[in-house]
């Protein structure tokens, strides 16, 4: 995704959710990572990605779920280095993989 306004930036992900809507009707709703201190307490992002939510959800009629972030990233880091040993390729899908991690989180609760 390109940096952009948040305007812009709220657009394209509404627009990229109707165009998933279209294509697969199994969409069930949105999944967004909260992050916050490691003793869970809310930084200055937690309130920026509230705040994001709370514009994406005027642009959707999707339910709208919040997953608890913390160590992500670290558990996404840990996967891939099973698979790929040279950090420089794990880099390039930490992302992607924190993400995965972040929604399997969230299912592994809804269970």
């Amino acid at each position: 995704m390109r940096r952009g306004t948040i305007r812009d930036v709220l657009t394209e992900v509404a627009d990229e959710i109707r165009r998933l809507e279209s294509d697969d009707d199994s969409l069930g709703g949105i999944v967004v990572g909260l992050p916050r201190r490691l003793d869970g307490r809310e930084t200055e992002q937690t309130v920026r990605v509230r705040r994001f939510a709370d514009r994406l959800r005027a642009l959707t009629a999707l339910p709208l779920a919040f997953q608890d972030e913390r160590l992500s990233s670290r558990e996404a880091e840990r996967r891939l280095a099973l698979v790929e040993r040279d950090w420089r390729r794990r880099k390039r899908t930490l992302d992607a993989a924190a993400a995965a991690v972040i929604l399997q989180d969230h299912l592994d609760q809804a269970r």
